[in-house]
C-alpha cells in the first residue's frame, strides 16, 4: 500500500511561505494545515499576516481561527488538530501542505512528538505571569533549571510563553518537560521545502510587511481586541505587533517608536526560526525564495 504522504513549506518569517503552498495546493490538489501558532486566534489578522480572505478562497486552509485570544492553546491542541486534518484530507484523497514558521510545531507534526495532555493550570500561569511581567522571564527561567535544566538549556529565552508551560507540565506531572519529548515515527512520509533568501532581503521584506501591517491598520485591530475585552496581559497578545502597539495605545511608546521595534523583534524572530529549520538540510530541500522559477521548482521537489 502506498504511503500516505505530506509537503511542508517552511522558512523565516516573510519569506512567502503562505504564496507557496497556495500555489502549490492548488497544482497538486491539496489542502493547507497551518502551522503558525499565533493564526490560530480569532480577530488577531493583520499582525499574525494571516491569510486573507482571498488566498483563502484560492485553496482550502486548515487551524486559522481556532480560538479566541483569551483561549489556552497548547501544542497538544495542535497537534489533535492537525492530526484531524491529516485524517480528513487524506480521506479525500487530497495532499496535505504544511505551512507555517512555528519550528515546533511543524517538528512536532512531522516527527511524531509525544506530548503531554496536560489542561492549562491558570493560577500557576497567573503567578508565573506576574513575575514575568516585573522583572522579565529571568526568574521564570531560575525556577525551570531547577526543575528541567535540559530544556532550560535550549528552550527562546525570549518566549515567556514557552518556558511557563515547560514548568506548568512538568509541575503537573512530576517529570522534566523535556522527557515527555518522545517521538514515535509517524505513518506517512513528508517533504519538506525551505525557503531562503539573503539577509539583507528578508530585513527588507519584513520591515515592508511591518509597514503594511500598520497602513492596514494593525493600531485599530489591536484597539478593537482591547474594546472587546482581550487585555494587553493575554499571552495572545504578548506576540509581535501586538506587544508593542498596546504599549504606544498606552502611551509608553510613540507609533514610530513602535514600528521600529516590531521590525527589530521580527528581524530576532527570523534567525530564531533559522536554528529551528536550517540545521536539517539533509531533510529540507532549500529554494531560493527569490528564484523567478520558484513554483516550478517546489512543485518538482513535491512530486520527487
Amino acid at each position: 500500500m502506498t504511503r500516505r504522504r505530506v509537503v511542508a513549506v517552511v522558512g523565516a518569517t516573510a519569506s512567502g511561505k503562505t504564496a507557496l503552498a497556495i500555489q502549490l495546493a492548488r497544482a497538486l490538489d491539496g489542502e493547507i494545515v497551518n502551522t503558525d501558532s499565533r493564526q490560530v486566534y480569532r480577530g488577531m489578522d493583520i499582525g499574525t499576516a494571516k491569510p486573507t480572505p482571498a488566498e483563502r478562497m484560492l485553496a482550502r486552509h486548515w487551524l486559522l481561527d481556532v480560538v479566541a485570544p483569551d483561549e489556552a492553546f497548547t501544542l497538544a491542541a495542535f497537534l489533535d488538530l492537525a492530526g484531524a486534518a491529516l485524517e480528513d484530507i487524506w480521506s479525500r484523497h487530497r495532499l496535505p501542505i504544511v505551512a507555517g514558521g512555528s519550528g515546533q510545531y511543524v517538528w512536532a507534526l512531522l516527527e511524531g512528538w509525544r506530548v503531554p495532555r496536560v489542561p492549562p493550570d491558570r493560577a500557576l500561569r497567573a503567578r508565573l505571569e506576574a513575575a514575568a511581567s516585573e522583572r522579565g522571564v529571568v526568574p521564570l527561567l531560575d525556577e525551570l533549571r531547577q526543575l528541567d535544566p535540559a530544556y532550560a538549556a535550549t528552550v527562546d529565552r525570549n518566549n515567556a510563553r514557552r518556558i511557563i508551560r515547560a514548568i506548568e507540565v512538568t509541575r503537573a506531572t512530576g517529570r522534566p518537560y523535556s522527557s515527555w519529548r518522545t517521538r514515535s515515527a509517524p505513518d506517512f512520509d513528508a517533504t519538506i521545502i525551505g525557503l531562503s533568501l539573503p539577509r539583507d532581503a528578508l530585513h527588507r521584506r519584513i520591515d515592508a510587511r511591518v509597514d503594511g501591517m500598520i497602513d492596514a491598520g494593525l493600531v485599530d485591530e489591536v484597539r478593537g481586541l482591547i474594546a472587546a475585552g482581550y487585555g494587553c496581559t493575554l499571552p495572545s497578545m504578548s506576540g509581535i505587533g501586538y506587544r508593542q502597539v498596546c504599549e504606544h495605545l498606552a502611551g509608553e511608546r510613540s507609533l514610530a517608536d513602535a514600528v521600529a521595534r516590531i521590525k527589530t523583534e521580527t528581524h530576532r524572530l527570523a534567525r530564531v526560526q533559522h536554528t529551528w529549520f536550517r540545521p536539517d538540510d539533509a531533510r529540507i530541500a532549500w529554494l531560493d525564495a527569490l528564484d523567478g522559477e520558484l513554483a516550478v521548482r517546489a512543485r518538482a521537489a513535491a512530486e520527487g
